[in-house]
C-alpha cells in the first residue's frame, strides 16, 4: 500500500531546524494553503488548511538554509496519522477553540519562489526540487535567479 500527498502553499513562519540524538538534521515548516469561492449568493469564502512538514537530512539542510517565511513551496511527501485517532492530531487552543494539526514528513520539496520573492509566484525555470535522496549542497543555479 502507498499514499502520497502534495501540498502547494507558502510558509507561515521561518523553518526550524534541530538534531537528532544520531546528528541528522530535522527542519520542520509550516505551510499554509488557501482557498477561495463564492457562493450561490455570490459571497466571497476563504479557507486556509495548516500543515506541518518534517524534512529530513541534507534536504532538511537545504530547506532551512534557503527557504524563509512567505517563500512558495510545493511538498510531496506522506500524511502521518495520530496513532490514537487515525486521523490529524487534534488540540484546543487557548482561546478555547478545538483546531487540527496535518503532519507530513516530506520526500521532496520544491522551491517555487525566487530567492528575493516572498510574496509573488516564480517562473518554471526558478522552480528547484530537493529531494530526499538529493546529494546537492546548493539547490539554485545563479544562472537561473
Amino acid at each position: 500500500m502507498y499514499h502520497i500527498i502534495i501540498i502547494v502553499g507558502r510558509l507561515g513562519r521561518d523553518p526550524e531546524m534541530r538534531f537528532t540524538p544520531s546528528g541528522e538534521a530535522v527542519t520542520t515548516i509550516s505551510v499554509a494553503t488557501d482557498r477561495a469561492w463564492n457562493d450561490k449568493n455570490g459571497q466571497l469564502h476563504r479557507e486556509t488548511t495548516w500543515f506541518r512538514v518534517s524534512v529530513f537530512g541534507k534536504t532538511a539542510e537545504n530547506v532551512n538554509q534557503y527557504l524563509s517565511k512567505g517563500r512558495m513551496v510545493l511538498v510531496e511527501g506522506r500524511l502521518v496519522v495520530d496513532p490514537k485517532t487515525g486521523g490529524p492530531r487534534v488540540y484546543q487552543r487557548q482561546d478555547g477553540s478545538c483546531g487540527a494539526s496535518f503532519e507530513v514528513v516530506a520526500n521532496n520539496i520544491r522551491f517555487l519562489s525566487a530567492r528575493s520573492d516572498g510574496e509573488g509566484s516564480a517562473s518554471a525555470e526558478a522552480a528547484t526540487s530537493v529531494t530526499a535522496d538529493s546529494e546537492e549542497g546548493i539547490p539554485f543555479d545563479e544562472g537561473q535567479m
